[in-house]
């Protein structure tokens, strides 16, 4: 079974830019794009399969039908019908709000079906763009409320000055937001959980604030302060290397000028490769080829045993 290529699905937001369409090759005029879906699951979000033989199915009908081929034998035991991951870029024009996301135990416990850990990958970045990613000043939750009162919370959370090639890990409990200027690719759990804990005290056109879950975060915060939330990682030629690793995914990053052989025989698992930079072919054991360029992701199917890459190209892996 070949790669599956989709169609993405571009989400409009009062905070978005105009660089998605650009970057994607999109013959679109959509404006203020800050949202790309490019693998989805997400129930009445779907992306559409643009290829092959399930060209025109989405991808929950695709899942339904091949099950453990299309995702492994070991994550549809572990999560059925549910597609695990949910692959976005983002473009922040805007500030986004402060947020946190609950760990699939808190979120069951809440009557959602899991939790969102999740991890971000900087593709271009303006000179002054930010973000803020964990505690730097350890409070407790009292204080935290106290803090989000007074409008002083940012004063607690870390936060980075930004370039391309940027990785930063964000498991469940983890306080964090993008800053104006980030282009940012986001591999997630497939969850919509998500609690405001701070947005600038912005109102939209009718002089409204949007809703805050001060209550709701306080008890998903992971209040411990760590020395760096700034992924650590030496980037190489021609080798995969790893930008995270944890029960929800693991990915990494190759960055390729010469063929190279990727064995995936071991993983019992779906692959998603997003071509961040240059353009080449993928061409897998059956000798299916799938040509992919800057922006474009492919989902591979567990049933594929190993790759091979030509090119000169940037991808990012992941799988479960």
């Amino acid at each position: 079974m070949q790669p599956l290529k989709f169609k993405p699905l571009l989400k409009q937001t009062i905070w978005g830019g105009n660089k998605i369409v650009p970057f994607k090759h999109l013959d679109s005029n959509l404006q203020n794009v800050g949202e790309s879906w490019e693998i989805s699951g997400v129930p009445g979000d779907e992306t559409i399969v643009a290829n092959g033989e399930y060209e025109g199915k989405n991808l929950n009908e695709v899942l339904k039908e091949l099950q453990g081929k299309l995702v492994g034998e070991k994550n549809y035991a572990r999560f059925g019908n549910e597609f695990p991951l949910l692959i976005k870029f983002i473009d922040a024009n805007d500030d986004l709000s402060i947020q946190v996301h609950p760990t699939d135990e808190l979120a069951q416990k809440r009557g959602k079906s899991r939790g969102k850990t999740e991890m971000w990958y900087l593709m271009e970045s303006d000179p002054k763009a930010y973000l803020n990613c964990g505690m730097k000043t350890a409070i407790t939750p009292q204080q935290y409320k106290e803090m989000v009162a007074n409008n002083t919370i940012c004063d607690a959370i870390s936060n980075y000055n930004v370039k391309r090639g940027d990785s930063f890990f964000i498991p469940a409990g983890r306080i964090h937001s993008i800053g104006k200027g980030c282009f940012i690719l986001e591999i997630q759990q497939t969850s919509d959980v998500t609690y405001r804990i701070y947005d600038f005290n912005r109102k939209d056109k009718d002089g409204n604030t949007r809703e805050l879950h001060t209550e709701e975060a306080a008890e998903c915060i992971n209040y411990m302060v760590e020395e760096n939330y700034r992924t650590n990682y030496v980037p190489a030629k021609n080798v995969g290397v790893n930008l995270a690793t944890c029960p929800f995914f693991t990915t990494n990053l190759y960055d390729l000028d010469q063929p190279m052989n990727i064995d995936l025989s071991q993983l019992d698992s779906f692959v998603i490769l997003i071509c961040t930079n240059g353009k080449g072919t993928i061409t897998d054991n059956e000798g299916n080829t799938v040509g992919m360029q800057t922006g474009d992701s492919i989902l591979v199917p567990a049933t594929t045993q190993h790759l091979k890459v030509e090119g000169t190209i940037e991808l990012i892996q992941t799988y479960v």
